[in-house]
This record gives C-alpha cells, structure tokens and sequence, in this order.
C-alpha cells in the first residue's frame, strides 16, 4: 500500500521560506517520478514541480528561480524548498507519485504578515 506522508507547511510572512518534505512507503521510490501540487482556497488543483526518477526537474513558471524540488532515495523523500514567498502561493500542497496516481494528504502552507 503506497503511502505519502508531507510536512514541513505553516505560517511564514512574505519573502520567507520553508521546506517541505513527503515521505514514501510502499513504493519503489527510486523508479517513481514524484511531484508536487498545490491548491488555494477556491481554485483547482496546480502542478507547481515535477522530479524525474532521473532526477531531471520542471517547474510551473510561477515558481521558477524561487522553488527547488529535490529527492533523497537512501530516504524514499521528495523535498520542495520554498524560497521567496509570496501570498499567493499560499495553498494546502500536496505530494504526489507516479505522475498523479498517487497523493498525499497535503500541508498548509501560509504566507502573511
């Protein structure tokens, strides 16, 4: 049974950052191409960053230059380091595998003064 577990999401004022982690389990991690959604309060659900299992990385362009996605295998975690928030990347992010098969119950990720 495939399970995501993310952490790391809470308040941080603007230009701040965070990184958040999601851990897998029940997975070959290594072989998976792991991304990263978002979603804020009412709007659908974005991509924002995608890892290959190659380790080749693509970003939506909101993100570019200020977010990082990166994965440690020896852990079976994929990290996405937030740089330079801003407010509207505030959103509940989530965890995903396998190119969407696969989700994680999501974060809070808060950016305000």
């Amino acid at each position: 049974q495939v399970q995501l577990v993310e952490s790391g999401g809470g308040l941080v004022q603007p230009g701040g950052s965070l990184r958040l982690s999601c851990a897998a389990s029940g997975m070959t991690f290594s072989f998976a191409a792991m991304g990263w959604y978002r979603q804020a309060p009412g709007k659908g659900r974005e991509w924002v960053a995608r890892i290959s299992s190659g380790r080749s990385t693509t970003y939506t362009d909101s993100v570019k230059g200020r977010f990082t996605i990166s994965r440690d295998n020896a852990k079976n975690t994929v990290y996405l380091q937030m740089n330079s928030l801003k407010p509207e990347d505030t959103a509940v992010y989530y965890c995903s595998a396998w190119d969407g098969r696969y989700w994680g119950q999501g974060t809070q990720v808060t950016v305000s003064s």
